[in-house]
């Protein structure tokens, strides 16, 4: 073969390779931008002055928003207790309810530390946050978490649900948005293990 046709053939094969990845390239679907996580749409890992904190103790905006619904929910709850409203919760909290009533708070800022935790942890604050409480069948059973006073069933899980969605309302997200769809999935994922009655 001359040098002359060694170089054709070549030319040939990086060129037809060339065409056969460009067209490749051509024929390929657009990629689906990623969607954020919950945790970064809740303002993610920027931090700014903690309300609760001392002059300089800083929180992540993720974290903060996580815990302002948690709060709001445990105070959903707490009133409906007091006020005695059909179908509130006071069965599954009386542990805390007592203690509260008796002035001890340590358990309630123990369970909101928790609830925060495993929420900014698990919707994409992992970077930066982490859980170590218990799974969720044994943080939800009386038996091997005392903070609780008996097992939910479906209609308890529910009504969980529709606290958390007021206060996440509460907390400027508001229910005909993705984010709020997000998280309410985030529950429903949650409910085969929590609900144990």
């Amino acid at each position: 073969m001359t040098k002359f046709s060694k170089f054709a053939l070549c030319a040939m094969v990086l060129g037809g390779f060339a065409v056969f990845t460009s067209c490749s390239k051509d024929n390929t679907a657009p990629e689906t931008p990623v969607k954020a996580s919950i945790y970064t749409r809740l303002g993610g890992t920027t931090k700014q002055q903690d309300p609760r904190g001392a002059s300089g103790v800083m929180i992540e905006k993720g974290r903060l928003a996580f815990r302002s619904v948690v709060d709001t929910t445990i105070n959903l709850i707490v009133a409906d207790i007091k006020s005695g409203a059909t179908g509130n919760l006071g069965a599954h909290f009386a542990p805390l309810v007592g203690e509260v009533s008796s002035g001890n708070v340590t358990n309630v800022g123990a369970l909101s530390k928790d609830i925060t935790d495993f929420f900014s942890a698990n919707t994409g604050g992992g970077s930066t946050n982490t859980y170590t409480g218990l799974d969720m069948i044994a943080a939800h059973n009386p038996t091997t978490n005392p903070r609780m006073g008996t097992k939910s069933n479906t209609a308890d899980y529910s009504k969980f649900e529709g606290y958390v969605g007021a206060a996440a309302n509460k907390n400027g997200v508001a229910s005909n948005t993705e984010l709020y769809t997000d998280v309410v999935a985030v529950l429903e994922s949650l409910r085969t293990p929590i609900v144990q009655k």
